[in-house]
């Protein structure tokens, strides 16, 4: 069976985090919260911090964002190191992570949708209605399928740097997984870990949303015989209602106006709030201060917790999509 990947990969540094934001609108404050905390905890250890677009889903995303993001960034002082990956350009890396799937029999198609999923589903886990295992056994019939990744047996553990260590059985807590969608894109799980790979990533910081995504991370690391990163789960920024702040909730973009009060508010949310005598600082100096103050043991170990006042949210109930 070929090995994967077939380029070897370049040494990893002692650092190497990211930001990976999907083009589906501006920067609002809960992407600000992901991309500060990670950037913030590369550069006070000294490491790299590189930018990828998750441009996966064309249907979603919208025109420009990928530019107004970058610009965003920029404004706010947190500069990046080396080129942009757009995963969009990565299909040919993508496809040689499935073949290696598929030769060691852990993929099957799958035809089942949605709707059919939650019907049949015996129980439901931390991201949704756990598969049934439907397909599993079937030839597959005439029309789209997904691939789903098998998970008979597999328990994952991670210690994270944040929320503490946890253990999964994928099977009673996640099902078998979707690495290909019926629609022919790319699923996320297999994107980020292919490109985390080939980035040489050695440390995740995103939110806690996704750390039961990470259990299915870890299993795909694992298959395709690649190295996993450290990983730190931040608490998510929800708004008036208690739902996380997204475009689809209705959260409003960063204020670029006044990007060291979004700087202020953002530190503030990380339990890194600058003293008095920097407040209205410009954001280079907030940061500087902020890469010498940086501590994980500061950060507040909630999964979510309501965005500051100063972020500028919106109730679901009266917010257009972001």
């Amino acid at each position: 069976m070929r090995g994967f990947p077939a380029r070897p990969r370049p040494p990893a540094p002692a650092y190497r985090g990211r930001f990976a934001p999907s083009p589906t609108g501006p920067l609002h404050f809960g992407s600000l919260v992901a991309a500060l905390g990670s950037w913030l905890d590369a550069r006070a250890h000294g490491g790299e911090w590189l930018v990828r677009i998750e441009d996966l889903d064309p249907p979603r995303e919208v025109p420009g964002a990928a530019s107004a993001i970058l610009a965003a960034l920029e404004l706010l002082g947190l500069h990046w190191d080396g080129p942009v990956l757009h995963q969009s350009t990565r299909a040919e890396a993508y496809r040689a992570a499935l073949e290696h799937l598929a030769e060691a029999g852990w993929t099957y198609p799958c035809t089942c949708p949605r709707s059919r999923i939650a019907r049949e589903a015996r129980r439901r886990g931390p991201l949704g209605p756990v598969y049934p295992g439907t397909c599993r056994a079937r030839a597959p019939g005439p029309g789209p399928h997904a691939l789903r990744v098998r998970v008979d047996g597999v328990r994952v553990a991670l210690d994270d740097r944040l929320q503490g260590p946890c253990h999964a059985g994928l099977a009673e807590q996640v099902g078998d997984f979707v690495v290909h969608r019926r629609d022919g894109l790319t699923a996320y799980h297999l994107a980020v870990v292919v490109d985390d790979a080939a980035q040489g990533i050695t440390d995740v910081v995103r939110g806690a949303d996704l750390l039961e995504a990470t259990w299915c991370h870890i299993h795909l690391q694992r298959l395709l015989g690649l190295p996993t990163p450290r990983y730190l789960h931040l608490p998510v920024a929800t708004g008036p209602d208690g739902a996380k702040l997204s475009k689809q909730t209705g959260a409003m973009p960063v204020d670029l106006r006044r990007p060291g009060r979004a700087l202020e508010a953002a530190l503030a949310f990380l339990g890194h709030a600058p003293p008095e005598a920097l407040r209205g600082a410009p954001p280079a100096e907030l940061l500087a201060w902020a890469v010498q103050a940086w501590s994980a043991a500061r950060l507040p170990r909630a999964r979510a917790l309501p965005a500051v006042p100063e972020a500028g949210t919106k109730a679901r109930g009266s917010a257009a999509g972001a």
